[in-house]
């Protein structure tokens, strides 16, 4: 193969990787094929397995992109955050908001990944979901200022996911945006 197709495979493998975690975090696991997530970047089913070695393979890879989205958005509101706590009020605002609830494409992989990690017999897939977690857990504790304090972390990503899975469920209703406020304002307690 020559580099210009290793490029381009490296390329495309990453394409269907963004895809599929972009898909994963909006429809679910069980709603997305290995077709659709081709598709989307342009690419035939045919090629999958030049790319990937099973569909479980793909998904425990758009999981860590989904993840990896999250250490992304972490670092931002810490380096543009004045100090640890209004690091931690920017992350509240900003993950329990009408755009990030709307918006579950490219919204959080803790929220829109737990249950198909809690449904599957894919181990590579809950790895890849336990990994993440385990992650976003870590860059809390340190944006607030303590990274040995994971219990404080782990509590602020209860309230977060909690409230933006209960948000997106009533979305629509006026509870919807009650439970982002109400949430919301845990973070000030």
């Amino acid at each position: 193969m020559g580099r210009a197709s290793r490029a381009d495979a490296a390329r495309h493998r990453q394409e269907i990787v963004t895809a599929a975690s972009q898909l994963l975090r909006e429809r679910g696991a069980e709603a997305v094929s290995v077709q659709e997530a081709m598709a989307a970047v342009g690419l035939t089913h045919g090629g999958f397995y030049k790319h990937f070695g099973s569909k479980g393979e793909l998904f425990a890879s758009a999981a860590g992109a989904a993840f990896d989205d999250i250490s992304h958005t972490l670092d931002r509101i810490a380096a543009e955050s004045a100090d640890e706590g209004d690091a931690r009020r920017r992350v509240f605002d900003e993950y329990l908001a009408g755009p990030h609830r709307d918006d579950a494409a490219h919204g959080c992989a803790n929220t829109a990944l737990a249950a198909d990690a809690a449904r599957t017999d894919d181990p590579a897939f809950r790895a890849a979901y336990t990994e993440g977690l385990q992650r976003t857990v870590s860059r809390l504790a340190e944006i607030e200022g303590d990274a040995q304090d994971r219990r404080a972390a782990i509590a602020d990503l209860i309230v977060l996911v909690g409230g933006l899975t209960l948000a997106r469920a009533t979305a629509g209703d006026s509870v919807s945006d009650e439970i982002l406020e109400v949430a919301r304002g845990l973070a000030r307690r």
